[in-house]
């Protein structure tokens, strides 16, 4: 029986980082990490580069996260985007900003991050114990005991940092769902998040690579819009993806219908208007020659032709008024219905998990049991795509420690 002071569930970004910041106390701190290495989750941030977090003002975070944002305020204000840069500036690594404010070592390397932290455990005496998957976990009395595959652990505080099931190939397979279960907690619905779309019966899929700037489009459910949103938008060779997807999966499902605004047009009535007024006073000019002036790519305009049987000779006199009808649907309210969101293995968080309402914001503890402590994506949180993740995860697991070192 190896007995700790804080013992924490999960290698990942916030498990390191509670056990960091915990062991200021100098207490005897364990990480039960059921991989090989720590933070393989991590090293695929950014896709490899890993965006840290975002710059700019800390309350703009709380409009990033969702239906759960408020839960978040304790956190991101105890702990925010400059003291997580300067936790790691202090440590020797410096940072870029990209245009759109996301935040990313300057070697473009997630490695670097890992590397700071696993360095900074190593120089507190932090044990990390690996391929130490836990089995079974109790609280006897005032102490926790664990299970795992290599033995017998022991301790007054447990900190769940398991993440949530998306990337499930690096480790993240719910495993804290099931001890937070076995304490009672209710566990909201999971379903991926951060995800691209497959889309039913694509049109699309040699326009693979084509993206688009603040693409505006509504989504629809069941005949009635429930939503209006833009952002950079990018066809795939199965649906649609792109950080303006991305960011609102968590409000799409199965069967929900988006329209897409491909000409950004601010008013689509105006627009329609307009561009009905043009091809009517046409005459001979190519109804094409029309399309390809407007704002879109070559490529995805003759895309839009063939999608409406617009041949290259018609002319806007002989455009029959059904044709120009779903050259006007397709530019402003192309339709594409949700086959189905991209699985776990593609999502970049999850959305559900432990219910907050059973967590006090303050401190991360649950209020059911004492001295136990859900941080990061285990919980129902998800942030926008940009840093807000890990900047979350960095923020509960520091409030989570501070309780713990009082």
């Amino acid at each position: 029986m190896k007995k700790y002071d804080v013992i924490i569930i999960g290698g990942g970004p916030a498990g390191l980082f509670a056990a960091i910041m915990c062991a200021n106390k100098k207490q005897r701190i364990a990480i039960l990490e059921k991989n090989k290495s720590c933070g393989r989750k991590l090293l695929m941030a950014g896709a490899g580069k890993c965006n840290i977090t975002q710059a700019g003002d800390i309350h703009h975070f709380l409009t990033c996260y969702g239906a759960n944002a408020k839960f978040l305020k304790h956190a991101l204000l105890s702990f925010q985007n400059e003291d997580l840069l300067n936790f790691f500036r202090k440590r020797g690594l410096e940072f870029m900003t990209t245009e759109k404010g996301k935040i990313f070592p300057k070697s473009l390397k997630s490695q670097d991050v890992l590397n700071v932290l696993l360095e900074e455990c190593r120089r507190r005496s932090i044990e990390i114990h690996y391929e130490s998957a836990v089995e079974s976990l109790v609280k006897e009395e005032e102490l926790f005991h664990l299970e795992t595959v290599k033995g017998s652990f022991e301790s007054p505080v447990v900190v769940v940092a398991t993440g949530g099931l998306s990337y499930p190939h690096t480790g993240s397979t719910g495993d804290g769902f099931v001890w937070a279960k076995t304490f009672g907690h209710k566990i909201v619905p999971t379903k991926p998040a951060l995800t691209p779309l497959k889309i039913k019966n694509y049109e699309l899929s040699d326009m693979s690579g084509t993206s688009f700037e603040e693409l505006p489009y509504t989504l629809w459910r069941n005949g009635k819009k429930i939503g209006s949103y833009q952002g950079d938008f990018l066809l795939t060779h199965t649906g649609v993806s792109g950080p303006g997807i991305i960011n609102n999966s968590r409000f799409m499902q199965s069967g929900d219908v988006i329209k897409c605004n491909f000409v950004a047009a601010e008013s689509i009535e105006e627009f329609r208007s307009n561009l009905t007024k043009k091809l009517n006073h046409g005459g001979k000019t190519l109804v094409k020659s029309i399309v390809r002036e407007l704002n879109l790519t070559k490529r995805f305009a003759d895309k839009v032709l063939e999608l409406c049987e617009i041949n290259d000779d018609l002319k806007c006199a002989e455009l029959t008024k059904a044709t120009r009808q779903k050259l006007l649907t397709t530019l402003t309210e192309y339709e594409m219905e949700v086959k189905e969101l991209g699985g776990y293995h593609v999502a970049m968080v999850t959305t559900g998990g432990v219910s907050i309402k059973e967590i006090s914001p303050k401190t991360m503890e649950s209020k059911k049991v004492s001295n136990l402590y859900f941080i990061g994506e285990v919980l129902d949180i998800d942030g926008d795509t940009g840093g807000y993740n890990i900047q979350a995860a960095m923020s509960t697991a520091y409030i989570a420690s501070q309780a713990i070192n009082k």
